[in-house]
């Protein structure tokens, strides 16, 4: 994919497939909801999850945003990078209004800071800064692979 591209398929995407590193060297999977500030991939999460306790230890964080149900369908984003951890409230509140936003458009205007207020109490935000971004488009392929 074109640069565009990329920003336009992350842009679109509704989940966030995030990897970090265990203590043991495995992988700790897990999905949630982001959204894009600045050009890059933001999320807020619990500050005791595993993410979290992983990143604080090892900062290297892959994020994978994919679809297509049949191979000629496949597309992908994955981004490797470095996370920056942010747990001060008035950091982490812009990021939750960002997720709510992007993702719960049903949620009216006037209750969106204040949802973000109370999420950010024991939430931290998480920015991904790209290091390496990998794209596939198999739509591309002309039925030849």
């Amino acid at each position: 994919m074109t640069d565009d591209e990329v920003a336009a398929f992350v842009e679109d995407r509704l989940s966030l497939q995030v990897g970090t590193i265990e203590r043991d060297g495995s992988i700790h999977l897990s999905t949630l909801w982001y959204a894009v500030i600045g050009g890059n991939v933001v999320f807020e999460t619990y500050s005791r999850s595993q993410k979290i306790v992983n990143l604080e230890r090892d900062d290297r964080i892959t994020v994978l945003l994919e679809d297509g149900t049949t191979y000629e369908t496949l597309r992908g984003v994955m981004i490797r990078g470095r996370a920056i951890l942010r747990s001060d409230q008035t950091d982490v509140v812009p990021v939750a209004e960002a997720v709510i936003r992007r993702n719960q458009p049903e949620v009216p205007e006037e209750y969106v800071a204040a949802a973000a207020v109370q999420m950010a109490a024991k939430r931290t935000a998480v920015e991904v800064v790209p290091e390496k971004v990998v794209s596939w488009d198999h739509t591309k392929l002309g039925g030849t692979y």
